[in-house]
């Protein structure tokens, strides 16, 4: 991975409860046995700006740019300034189940915007649906500009943008640390660190700002302490914002990027004179014992590790304090009947933290939802929409129902890419909502749940602030 000759503020420092490092080296060891020696190679997340592109516009890719071959096309625009991206994606799911749009600079792209589309493209993972960049021609044929800022994220020797054998290898290699039963001896670890942080959120009394103190500060407390990264250099949070965000510019996208490595490059040479009880560590360990991991590599293993580990987690557990927020009688079903875990798999339905996934790219010409798609087109999962859609969920599919039947549901994906996070993603959030409401049974959100502002982003969108009154009975 390059790094870019920029610099800015990593700003972003996450609190949490005393005694990290002493819980960081036990969380680490529970997961570390599980690790081989991968080869694990990851480029850094980046996303372009569209806000200056209208719903429906005639555009010339070189008026954006100021590069890059002049081509004309008429598309509906994704995102769309002031619109929420799911109110554009159900708006454009009228029109059909596939829809192709125009992205930053005009860059044509499909969305699979129902539930049935969005299966048949997870089904058709490393056949139909291929992620390596070569499969996308307008990539290098000149059509798409050379600084188009989201190449950063679809080109790069990582594993979602790999296929076949090299896919299957770099999963299994990093999914020996993250089985269901390693995961599972987490759990009291994770408790512990939701106990102090529920403490500093009943110190700090009515209007605390759950996102910071809470949904934010518990994943990447758990991530950060997994792979050993000092409590002193939480940073991370406030760099995945400003890699994820459409309003990012790709300069500053570029300096947030040289920030993070060279932060990771950091944690690694500290790890290897120091080593500990840590998934780091243990991936130093692999690459200095056999040679099989590359200083590069192992960056960018820590890099979709750290973020991906705790971005989705913390949009679930603000989606899910907003809709309990918004029905009372499903807080009450959640209370009696100790129904957590189907309160996380709800809100992974109702309001899926990833937008939408990155692209897919078409091995032959395709028939998607009775969309005909050509090769060598380039198609994004809408996970949002699907979990809505009524075709599949009937006409309350965009009401929450912790009751709902969860057969068939997407949440995690589905086929060869199912996601390797998902025992730990649902142990964290099914430990942080019952802990959460059984310390604070009198929770409210002290903002209109139609005010709350989401994060600008259509990859992981999710609330930036959620202000509560805490409602503690004083004896």
């Amino acid at each position: 991975m390059t790094k870019a000759s920029a610099q800015v503020d990593g700003a972003g420092r996450v609190a949490g409860p005393q005694n990290a490092s002493r819980r960081g080296r036990r969380l680490g060891a529970a997961l570390a046995g599980g690790l081989g020696a991968p080869a694990l190679v990851l480029s850094m997340s980046n996303v372009a700006r569209a806000d200056v592109i209208p719903r429906t516009q005639h555009i010339v890719y070189a008026d954006y740019f100021g590069e890059g071959r002049p081509m004309t096309i008429n598309l509906p625009s994704f995102p769309v300034a002031g619109e929420h991206p799911l109110d554009t994606c159900l708006r454009l799911r009228e029109i059909a189940p596939v829809v192709e749009v125009a992205f930053a600079g005009g860059v044509p792209a499909y969305l699979a915007l129902s539930h049935q589309a969005v299966r048949e493209v997870l089904a058709g993972d490393d056949k139909t649906f291929l992620r390596g960049p070569r499969h996308w021609p307008a990539l290098h044929d000149g059509s798409i500009p050379a600084n188009w800022p989201m190449r950063t994220i679809i080109q790069g020797d990582h594993m979602a943008a790999m296929d076949g054998a090299d896919h299957r290898r770099l999963r299994a290699l990093i999914g020996r640390a993250f089985t269901p039963a390693r995961v599972q001896e987490l759990e009291p670890r994770i408790q512990e660190i939701i106990d102090g942080l529920l403490d500093e959120v009943v110190a700090a009394g009515d209007g605390v700002d759950l996102v910071p103190a809470f949904t934010e500060a518990l994943p990447m407390w758990v991530i950060c302490e997994l792979f050993g990264v000092p409590v002193e250099d939480r940073r991370l949070r406030g760099w995945t914002a400003a890699l994820l965000a459409h309003d990012t510019s790709p300069e500053a996208v570029f300096a947030t990027q040289n920030d993070l490595q060279t932060f990771l490059h950091a944690l690694v040479e500290s790890k290897q004179r120091e080593p500990g009880d840590d998934l780091t560590s243990r991936l130093v360990q692999a690459r200095d014992e056999g040679d099989r991991l590359s200083t590069e590599e192992l960056v960018g293993v820590l890099w979709i590790m750290l973020i991906a580990g705790h971005e989705t987690t913390v949009h679930l557990l603000g989606y899910a304090i907003v809709a309990l927020a918004r029905d009372p009688g499903q807080l009450a079903l959640a209370t009696a009947g100790d129904r957590w875990a189907d309160v996380v798999e709800e809100t992974l339905r109702y309001r899926h933290s990833v937008m939408m996934s990155t692209f897919r790219f078409m091995a032959q010409d395709v028939v998607v939802a009775g969309v005909p798609i050509a090769k060598g087109q380039a198609v994004g999962v809408v996970y949002q929409a699907s979990g809505v859609d009524p075709a599949q969920y009937g006409p309350s599919a965009n009401e929450f129902d912790l009751t709902r039947d969860q057969s068939g549901q997407l949440g995690f994906a589905y086929g060869p890419r199912y996601c390797l996070g998902a025992p730990l993603a649902r142990l964290e959030s099914r430990l942080a909502l019952a802990s959460l409401y059984r310390r604070l049974p009198g929770l409210g959100l002290a903002i209109d749940p139609d005010d709350i502002a989401y994060s600008p982003s259509y990859f992981t969108i999710g609330p930036l602030s959620l202000p509560v009154n805490l409602v503690i009975a004083r004896p």
